[in-house]
Parts: structure tokens; C-alpha cells; sequence
């Protein structure tokens, strides 16, 4: 991202600390390694806008795919998610969430609900809705530009095979 020309330099120093908490917040308020990924893994199915594939998982959580694949494996294996025949194209196999995968997700959302109350207990009952809705606000607008990167990339690697 550029800095554009009216940006302060308070700006650009606070706009450079959003990875970083953004990360810390991953790592302080998940219920460990494990469930992070999990939560991850179930939510980019639960959320998919169609079918998903291992692969689609890989591209949503920026992970190559064998690390999807093991991913996948463990919710499967833990009951989470089960392996269907894609109702597109029944050569392919896609992933789907079954009920107890719902209800794991469900229990994370209750979770996550809870810390972020204990986290915010003190803020103004205005900040705290204000900061919520800016923070979905900001998980849509992010999965909008995912989208239009993957695309863009995509349309990239079309041109350059044409080459």
C-alpha cells in the first residue's frame, strides 16, 4: 500500500500496527493451535459461497495444499466435516460441514463472544458496538479484496500462458 500524500506520519505509524495486532489478537484470543485452525478451517467451508474443495481451503487460508489437506484430514476424522461428491461435477469431491461441525463452530462463536465481552468490559457501550461493527465491517470488505486479488491473479496467469 502507498502512503497517500496528506497522510501523517502518525497515520502511517498507526496504519503500520494493524498486521501486527491483528495477528496478536489470533494468537491471544483462540483457545490454542489447534482450535485456531480448526475454527479457521470450519468457518471457510461454512462460509463458501458454493462447493469447496481441499484446494479452496489452501487458497482461503493461505496455506499450501498438502497443509490443507492435513487440516481437512483432522476435522474429518474428528466428525467435524465429512467429503461429498460435488452436486456440479460428481468426478469431484468437495467438503461439507456435518452436525457436529455446526455445533463446534457454534461453541467457537460463543467463545470468541465471551472474550471479546471480558476484552471490551470497560469500553463505553458505544465503542464497543462501533468497534464491532467496524471489525465485520472490515472481515467483508477483506474477503471482497481476497476475491478480487485471487481474480486478479488468476487473470495474470491467463495472459502470461497466452503468451
Amino acid at each position: 500500500m502507498s502512503s497517500s500524500p496528506s497522510e501523517s506520519a502518525f497515520e502511517k505509524a498507526l496504519l503500520d500496527q494493524v498486521g501486527p495486532a491483528l495477528s496478536r489478537l489470533r494468537r491471544r484470543t483462540s483457545g490454542g493451535r489447534g482450535d485456531l485452525t480448526r475454527n479457521l478451517v470450519l468457518n471457510v467451508v461454512a462460509d463458501a459461497p458454493g462447493e469447496m474443495t481441499v484446494g479452496g481451503v489452501a487458497v482461503e487460508m493461505g496455506v499450501t495444499q498438502p497443509v490443507a489437506s492435513r487440516t481437512t484430514a483432522a476435522c474429518i476424522a474428528d466428525g467435524l466435516m465429512r467429503r461429498v461428491a460435488s452436486q456440479a461435477d460428481g468426478r469431484r469431491t468437495v467438503l461439507e460441514l456435518t452436525d457436529a461441525g455446526e455445533a463446534e463452530r457454534h461453541r467457537f462463536a460463543s467463545e470468541q463472544r465471551e472474550t471479546f465481552e471480558q476484552i471490551t468490559a470497560a469500553w463505553d457501550p458505544d465503542d464497543r458496538t462501533r468497534f464491532a461493527q467496524f471489525l465485520i465491517r472490515y472481515s467483508q470488505d477483506a474477503g471482497v479484496w481476497s476475491t478480487r486479488q485471487h481474480r486478479h491473479g488468476r487473470d495474470s496467469e491467463n495472459t502470461r500462458s497466452e503468451d
